[in-house]
């Protein structure tokens, strides 16, 4: 093929797909082509609902098996805090205070935060 029937071809080409996308945006003309539109929009959101449902019980079902083995394996951990008596999660002592800070005041540092 000669340069030019090359570039004829591909014009051609360019020319067909052009033609092809202009009219796959163009609404359905005719009665039966609006009742075919409508049907197909109906039926590919009847499928997307489907679908979506679907797609939330399998969540639905991962998440709570996922819940069940977690409660399943802290089991021995449960048990162990509900026999540990009260004194040993922090020494039995509880500190109480106030902490009073001068806003006005910079810190040593100059930042105020850490």
């Amino acid at each position: 093929m000669t340069a030019n029937e090359n570039a004829h071809s591909e014009s051609t080409m360019n020319q067909q797909t052009r033609h092809h996308f202009a009219n796959a945006g163009r609404p359905a003309t005719g009665f039966l082509g609006k009742v075919l539109a409508f049907v197909l929009s109906a039926g590919l959101l009847v499928l997307g609902f489907i679908f979506s449902l679907a797609a939330l019980a399998v969540v639905a079902v991962v998440g709570i098996s996922l819940a069940g083995w977690l409660w399943w394996k802290t089991r021995a951990i449960r048990k162990q805090l509900r026999t540990m008596p009260h004194a040993e999660y922090g020494g039995g002592q509880i500190i109480e205070g106030e902490v009073v800070c001068d806003a006005d005041q910079p810190t040593a540092s100059g930042r105020l935060l850490p």
